[in-house]
């Protein structure tokens, strides 16, 4: 994938966890709360960060994009996201690499045993160790962290784009199985469904 597209791959950690808020999905996915969102934006083939302060600056970007990436994006990081957006999640251009996973595979898979068989690499921690750089104020180490999350979600979606597959290892038998993707052919689509009504990118979000 080129830079210079109109794309964001996108991670979202929190403030709180669901021990904290309860575990309804209906409502408990607001009021986790936004402690930072991590970004990979192709357009200007940058990693950058935004705290719960920067909201509406990532609001912006979010509402030009032409095609916003994540893994389990959808039910989880958009969720979390809503309160803080101006138009309703559900009318953003997402694509959310676990879907197609769980359409293959007919269940979850994790980011972490997703990245480790397909780019070989695995997440550098988990959700629990982001809460208590939260607590702690830890603000760099916790950016850190959401954009090695997004570095691999970046991985795994150009490695699927270019080969039509990935790979994940099962936690129950511990093998390691392929997954057909179509995520080239999903892009595509993205970008040709804005392409009539293309404008320029607003210079004022930088």
């Amino acid at each position: 994938m080129e830079n210079n597209q109109n794309i964001v791959v996108l991670d979202v950690e929190t403030q709180k966890s669901f021990k904290e808020v309860g575990k309804s999905k209906a409502m408990g996915l607001s009021k986790l709360k936004v402690s930072v969102v991590g970004v990979y934006d192709y357009w200007v083939g940058q990693y950058l960060s935004y705290e719960e302060k920067d909201m509406m600056k990532l609001d912006q970007r979010l509402q030009t994009a032409d095609m916003i990436i994540g893994f389990n994006i959808r039910h989880f990081d958009m969720a979390v996201l809503a309160p803080y957006l101006f138009a309703p999640v559900a009318n953003l251009p997402v694509l959310d690499l676990l879907e197609e996973i769980e359409q293959v595979r007919g269940h979850r898979a994790s980011l972490d045993s997703v990245a480790r068989a397909t780019v070989k690499e695995g997440k550098s921690g988990d959700g629990a160790e982001a809460l208590v750089l939260f607590k702690e104020g830890r603000m760099d180490e916790l950016k850190k962290y959401c954009l090695d999350d997004v570095r691999l979600t970046k991985d795994i979606y150009e490695y699927g784009c270019r080969e039509g597959k990935i790979f994940f290892t099962s936690s129950w038998d511990f093998k390691t199985y392929e997954i057909p993707v179509h995520w080239k052919q999903a892009t595509e689509t993205f970008l040709n469904k804005k392409k009539d009504n293309k404008t320029d990118f607003p210079s004022s979000l930088f």
